[in-house]
This record gives C-alpha cells, structure tokens and sequence, in this order.
C-alpha cells in the first residue's frame, strides 16, 4: 500500500479514537503501528503495554475499520474474566461497535447470538479462555467462528506462557484456533506483565509476530513499602490511614479468609468497604464491582480475583496487605491505579506468613508423573470418565485434577467430551525438566518480592528490571526517591481495636451430609445422603490455618513441621472462649454435651489428649476414652479427594467396647475433639461410629480448620 494511502487509513483510525475516547485523544506512535499492522499488513501482533496504554484502543479501532473495509466476520476477544468483558462490551457502544459475549453467565443466549454472528450482526465478540474446550462450543461453534473471524484477540496473552505469572491451561487452546484461521486472518496479543521470557514463550505460539514493547514506567504511582510487625499492626494501620488514601481504591490480600476478615473489621470503624473474592456469587461480585465504580465505597477488599479485567480509570490506591509471590504478578495488580489520575498511591505491607501462603499455593502445581499416568491409566478409550467418577481412583483434589486434564487434552494425550473425558492413545511424555525449571523460576520470583521489600533503591525501577525493561530509570516518586508519605505509626485505639477483633475465636465447621460420588467403584459402600442418625451436628473451631488472627498461632500448633506437646495455655484459654460461644451465643448447640472422647492420633497424641482433658476438666465432664485408629499405620494423612479421603478412612477407627458402652447409657451429646480438620472426612466418619455405637448425638471440636 503506498504512502499516501497509509496516512489515510491513519486518519481514518483517529477519527475511529475520538469517537471511542474523545475529541481530545490521539493514537500513540505504537498503537499506530499496530493497527497499522493488523489492518493494512494483516499481520500478527503482540504487544506488551503497561496498563493503561491504550491496548483495547487498538483492538476497537482495527476492528472498526477492518469492518470498513468488506470484513463480514467479527473480532474474537478472548478475555479470562467476566469483569473485563462488561467493561468491553460498555466501551465498543461508545465507539458504535456492536459487541455479544458467549460465557457461562448466559448460556440461554447462545444460539441467538450465533445467528447474529452469521448474519453478520455482531462486530466483537468476546469469549472466555474455557469456552474454547467446551465440547458443545469446541465441536458446534468453534470451527464456524474460526473460519470467519476477521480479528482474534487474546487479552491477558501472559496467560499462555506457563512461565507467566498466571499461567491457565485453557488459553494453550489458541493453538488449534489460530491454526484453523484462514491465512493472513491478522491476529493481536496483549499484556501488560511479561518479562522476556514470556514474551518470547508468547510470539513463538503466535508465530511469525510483530513484537512492540513499550516503557512500563507508570508516572502517576507512587510506590511506598510499610514494615508492620503482625497482622493487627497492618489492620490497625489501615483503620487510622484509610480515609487519607486518594479517592476510591483497592485492598489486595493474599487469601480468602483475609479478605473477609479486613472487609469486616473496616467496616466496623465506620468505613464503606465490600469484599470480593473468587467464592463469592457472581451477583454479588458484580454489585461490589460497580459500588467501586460508583465511588459507593471506599475500598473494595480483594483476592486476586480482581487482579485482571477491572477498569475503574480514576482508581487511586492499591494497597496489599501480604505480597504476592512474584513481581510481575505485583506490577499487574498495582497497576489498577493511577490510569486516569496525576497520583495513585501503591503500598506494600508485607507479612511473615506470606512465604506459607506462597508455598501453599505452590503445593496445587502439576502432580507428579505416578500421578498422571494413573489419571492416564483409569481413562478408556471410548467410555467417558467425569471428574466426579476419576476421584475415587486417583489421589487429586478436584481442582488440581482439572487443571492435569486440561494440560493433557492440549497435550492431546486426553479429550473432553460431553460427559467427561476419555483417553486418546496418543503418546505423551512427562515433561519433568521443564516443570523443575518452572518451579526454580517461581522461587527465584519469590525471593525477588522479598528483595522488592527491603530495597534500598528505587522500586519502580526495581519492578520495570524485574520485567526486563530495558528503559528503567529512577522515578523520583517512590519512598525511597523522595520522602515517605506514610509513616509506619498506628494509634493505640485502632491498634487494641485490631487485636480484640483478630483475637476472638471461633468458626462453625458444617457438618457433611453427602457421601462422595464413586466410592462403590473402589468397594466401599457408601453413597447418597448420609442417614441423619449418623451425621454429626455443627461444630465448632478455635479458626483457620488461614486466618489473620489465630491463624499463626495454629499453624505453629498443628502446621506440617508443628512438634507434638501438650496444649499451651493461651490457646486453651481460646477453647474455653469458644466453648461459651457455643453455649450463649446465637446459635448455641441443642443440648449441652454430657461427655469428651478424644480422636485417637498417632500424629500428635500429647497435643489431643492434653485438649480433651482441659475441655473435661473446665467442663466437669467424664473424659469417656479415645477412638482408636486401627490398621498398619492408621490413616495416611490428608488424601487429595474427598473420594480418597474416605476410602483411606473407612472402617479406620474403631469404638473399643468400654466407650461403646459408656455412650450407650448417655441423654446427651458429646464432644468429639481433634486438632485439625482438613477434608472433614475424619470428624464425620468418626461421629458416624459414635452414632452406631450408641451416642445419642456428636458435637465435633477442633483446634484448626485447614484452609
């Protein structure tokens, strides 16, 4: 194309700009470039922009004049979060670009939306990265839209890589999109968190791509680190500074129990705040999203949930009260902030326990290869297999064993079809060098968020090198280019307020009332409802291995390496605490218990035998013995499953006769104690051998509950 023709196509794309963006916007030289690209060379792109750039600018102004041009089909969005798609399909309507979304949210939709597709009624369209695996969408839609697709984007493309920061197997399925693309179909990528690596890892998968990497710097934040000495420190700091922060912002923790917990104490010092986390209900998120939006509430308190996909410009703080595990994974959220404001302020309060955390996370990684071939080996050929009925046969929480089978389909070694998965006879090999070089980078990325901490130099430019910015400077903003604007200091008042909310124990553990789905398939005959004569009622716990209060506390009690001794008196003084709880508060128990039976433990039994003989001596009430586990060993520990966990526990205790005998003269329940309740699976075994046995009900008591 000459010259002359470019430079039209040019003013074209910034008539398109003003008309999604405003009279006064104007196309960044890389933007140009890009579009330019896609549009007139029908290349593929990848772009790597800090937030805020303006990459969606790229996608809406390309798609607007390749529609222009003659092209009937529609730009394909894949974007890993609903958030990000309501923000995407509000702006294409500012710029009069007609935009539809195919997700789980609206499955009544889909056909009426692939109508509109062929019609050519729909200019974007924006799907989720599961969708391309969907049988029904793979097999129905998949191979029509990718024969017409005028434009694909793949939004968040770091997600690709599994050396990026937020690796998901489901996006590893462009690859059989972009192959099914008619030639020269142009295709864009874009992120704004890839280092070298990644970026590489990325084009590669693309293919022959034109790589345009711009400056990370981010002028408007301003980067602070706080060094507070425990979790109430970090509330109490919050309470006394949160209404000093800019405008409406976000506060980032590292777990959902965090989020909790920040969001109602906050709200008990009279701030306006919502909670937002992965386990919440989509309705809920959404409205907390658009409270943030309204400026409703002062913060909204999040998981990284929230880390990709919102768009609030005028953002102007993020605060993280524990450190992600790695500094592209903290740019990517930091960089919420400050995309439509002179000043944002980022800060970073770290915490002791942020290592655990990281490691926890770490634990859910690829399974080792005994695993997988046993995943390999259950599978058949022609007779599919759901999750749900591989779970009595291998050794895998439900999660990590979708993410396995997600890897092995794109690996072709398994396929997902309607009614689960079956095995392709292909043959696959364990990639174990590559997945040790994975896990060396996520631990050197873990020590360089501990280096990010402490620096003596300047933190952006320590995040820009983290990402291989080749362009990084000193920013002159940060607390250690300029003075801090924060202090440290928290008041007496919110610092006791901090410690008598994060000191109170207490949680309420459900009781079990389904059997796992398949346990007949491994011989043990359990399935469908458990008989209420033999379920437990609610319990109780002291709190979560996760909590920001006791939690610590916990994990030096029950955690993996914990020694085993007797129960110290603080913690004793908290069981007491709940007990009372239990017994006045608003939802007490039915009936005060009339006995303590200790869950026999060869892991601790100092620490559960001291427990029940404090709760039988404080309550004056007969200590009636211990269930003892039987079998070479007793149960094995934590298993993957809940299948497995109760494979492994069936028939593992036994009642010995002189406590079968006490139970059956008793009016009352009693209190069955353990330390630590993980899958569940113990307490509601052991209480079902206590109903058999005669008692007449079981209140279940823990020091922790995992999770």
């Amino acid at each position: 194309m000459e010259t002359a023709e470019r430079a039209a196509v040019r003013e074209r794309a910034e008539a398109v700009l003003r008309r999604l963006a405003g009279d006064h916007a104007r196309l960044r030289e890389d933007q140009w470039r890009a579009i330019e690209a896609l549009v007139v060379d029908r290349r593929r792109v990848l772009c790597v922009q800090r937030t805020g750039w303006g990459k969606s600018a790229v996608y809406f102004v390309a798609t607007a004049l390749l529609r222009e041009r003659g092209e009937h089909g529609p730009t394909v969005i894949v974007s890993p979060l609903l958030a990000l798609m309501r923000n995407q399909v509000e702006a294409a309507a500012r710029a009069g670009i007609r935009a539809r979304t195919i997700n789980s949210a609206n499955l009544d939709e889909w056909d009426q939306i692939t109508a509109e597709i062929q019609t050519g009624a729909v200019d974007v369209l924006l799907i989720s990265p599961e969708r391309l695996n969907n049988p029904d969408f793979r097999d129905g839609v998949l191979p029509k839209l990718a024969a017409t697709t005028g434009l694909l984007v793949v939004d968040e493309a770091h997600c690709v890589s599994d050396w990026g920061h937020d690796f998901r197997p489901d996006y590893r399925r462009l690859r059989t999109f972009l192959a099914e693309l008619p030639e020269r179909t142009p295709v864009l990528a874009t992120t704004a968190t890839a280092n070298s690596r990644v970026t590489q890892d990325v084009a590669e998968q693309l293919g022959d791509a034109l790589i345009l990497r711009g400056t990370l710097d981010r002028e408007s934040l301003r980067l602070g680190v706080l060094d507070l000495p425990s979790p109430a420190h970090r509330l109490a700091w919050l309470a006394d500074h949160l209404d000093q922060l800019p405008g409406s912002g976000i506060v980032y923790t590292l777990t959902v129990a965090a989020a909790g917990e920040t969001a109602e104490f906050l709200r008990s010092r009279g701030y306006p705040v919502a909670s937002y986390t992965g386990q919440a209900d989509d309705a809920d998120r959404r409205a907390a999203e658009q409270d943030l939006l309204d400026n409703k509430i002062k913060a909204l308190v999040a998981t990284s949930a929230l880390g990709m996909g919102f768009d609030k410009p005028d953002l102007g703080f993020v605060v993280h009260l524990g450190a992600p595990p790695s500094p592209i994974a903290y740019y990517q959220q930091v960089g919420r902030a400050g995309r439509a404001v002179e000043h944002a302020e980022v800060l970073l309060l770290p915490g002791v326990e942020d290592a655990a955390i990281w490691r926890y996370f770490a634990s859910l990684a690829f399974p080792p290869e005994q695993q997988v071939r046993a995943v390999l080996a259950a599978l058949h050929p022609d007779r599919p297999l759901s999750t749900q009925a591989l779970e009595p046969l291998v050794d895998l929480r439900r999660t990590r064993l979708e993410l396995m089978l997600k890897v092995l389909d794109v690996d072709g070694a398994v396929r997902r079809v309607r009614g689960g998965w079956l095995a392709t006879g292909e043959p696959w090999v364990y990639d174990e060098a590559r997945l040790r070089r994975v896990a060396e980078a996520r631990t050197v990325e873990q020590q360089a968020m501990r280096e990010y901490a402490t620096t003596s130099d300047c933190r952006m430019r320590y995040l820009r090198e983290r990402l291989d910015d080749t362009g990084a400077t000193d920013c002159g903003r940060c607390d250690r280019c300029a003075d801090p604007l924060f202090s440290a200091d928290v008041s007496t008042a919110a610092l006791a307020a901090a410690q008598t909310f994060l000191g109170r124990p207490g949680v309420e553990i459900a009781p079990k009332k389904l059997w796992p789905t398949g346990l007949d398939a491994v011989g043990v005959p359990l399935k469908g409802r458990i008989a209420p004569a033999e379920q437990a009622l609610p319990g109780r716990a002291v709190g979560r291995l996760s909590d920001l209060g006791w939690g610590g506390r916990l994990r030096d009690l029950v955690g993996p390496e914990a020694p085993d001794a007797p129960l110290p008196d603080d913690v004793a003084s908290a069981v007491v605490e709940v007990l009372k709880a239990w017994s006045h508060g608003d939802d007490p128990w039915p009936r005060r218990p009339v006995g303590v039976v200790a869950v026999g433990s060869r892991r601790r039994p100092r620490l559960v035998g001291s427990l029940a003989e404090r709760i039988a001596a404080v309550g004056r009430l007969p200590l009636l013995g211990e269930v003892t586990p039987t079998g070479p060993g007793g149960p094995a520990g934590p298993r993957g499953n809940s299948a497995q966990r109760v494979r492994a526990l069936h028939d593992a205790f036994t009642v010995p006769a002189d406590l079968a005998e006490a139970l059956a003269g008793l009016d009352g329940p009693v209190l069955l104690v353990d330390d630590l309740i993980d899958s569940g699976w113990t307490m509601t075994l052991v209480a079902r051998a206590l109903r058999r046995a005669g008692a007449p009900d079981v209140l279940p008591l823990a020091l922790a509950v995992a999770g």
